[in-house]
């Protein structure tokens, strides 16, 4: 079901948002003040390409124990600078494309999806795709190693 809904996506318009991030990726590279933005950049444009079966997760939740305040600190700065020059125009893409998926019966998990990138879009540096299988182990570690 979820290639079916991969494809889906990307012939609904996936392969233009897809496209945008892989954009936002070069841009990154070739400015070299934006070469650590360049990680998130990829890593989203994987979850643009293939959001289902995938999952945006901080890399706190995934290696709790490398847990950086000086890390943290220097992520939320380029979250920041991120949000002004590509995040919105980015999260506008995912919520317009979401919008004219939903307008259609079978594009409704699609437009779903990209409501969930749009978020991700305003704030990504910090994030890496995983499957979702592995999300849910990382999830449940941290649950029971808290408790």
């Amino acid at each position: 079901m979820r290639t079916v809904l991969n494809i889906l996506n990307f012939v609904l318009g996936g392969v233009f948002t897809t496209l945008s991030w892989l954009f936002a990726t070069l841009v990154s590279i070739v400015l070299i003040f934006t070469l650590p933005l360049t990680r998130s950049c990829w890593e989203i444009t994987k979850l643009s390409l293939l959001p289902f079966g995938n999952e945006a997760v901080h890399v706190d939740v995934l290696r709790p124990d490398s847990k950086s305040n000086v890390m943290n600190a220097g992520g939320t700065f380029l979250n920041i600078f991120w949000l002004v020059f590509f995040g919105w125009w980015l999260c506008l893409m995912h919520i317009s494309a979401g919008v004219v998926q939903c307008l259609t019966i079978i594009g409704i998990p699609v437009g779903i999806a990209n409501f969930k990138i749009a978020a991700i879009a305003l704030w990504p540096v910090g994030r890496r795709v995983v499957s979702v299988e592995e999300a849910q182990a990382a999830r449940e570690a941290n649950a029971r190693r808290r408790y």
